[in-house]
């Protein structure tokens, strides 16, 4: 994905629009596109997202699973995990928003969520109006 937005010239576009405040989710590989290091890997992206990632850290998908833990406030929400990242470490401006076996999954800095799962494979909302939470106060910024 990293190597397609070069090619199509539109990295440095994105990433100018989200440090000017866009709000974004990144959701597993656009976690890892949005993060400013990526372990063991001397590519990055879009570095806008101040954490370190691990890709594919649960494994081949094999390893994919599911659970449910705490997102924010929200209690139990549903959680799927298809060749996941996960953060290896995170700035200390960075709002850690889920732990899953001691490991980071999901965080927001300023206008910006990024999660190892997909939500949108869950019959939950929760993640996806946390999102929305996030967009309403920067049109309220703006």
């Amino acid at each position: 994905m990293g190597k397609l937005l070069e090619e199509l010239d539109l990295l440095n576009d994105l990433k100018m629009r989200i440090e000017s405040g866009l709000p974004v989710l990144g959701t597993c590989a656009g976690l890892i596109l949005l993060a400013s290091k990526i372990a063991d890997n001397d590519a990055a992206y879009f570095k806008t997202l101040p954490v370190t990632v691990i890709r594919n850290a649960y494994g081949r998908q094999l390893g994919s699973f599911c659970t449910e833990a705490s997102f924010g406030d929200f209690k139990n929400i549903p959680m799927k995990f298809i060749r996941a990242p996960y953060i290896k470490s995170a700035n200390k401006d960075v709002k850690v928003l889920s732990i899953v076996d001691g490991r980071i999954v999901a965080v927001q800095y300023r206008n910006q969520l990024g999660i190892a799962f997909h939500p949108e494979l869950t019959d939950s909302d929760k993640v996806h109006q946390y999102f929305i939470d996030i967009v309403k106060c920067n049109m309220k910024d703006s």
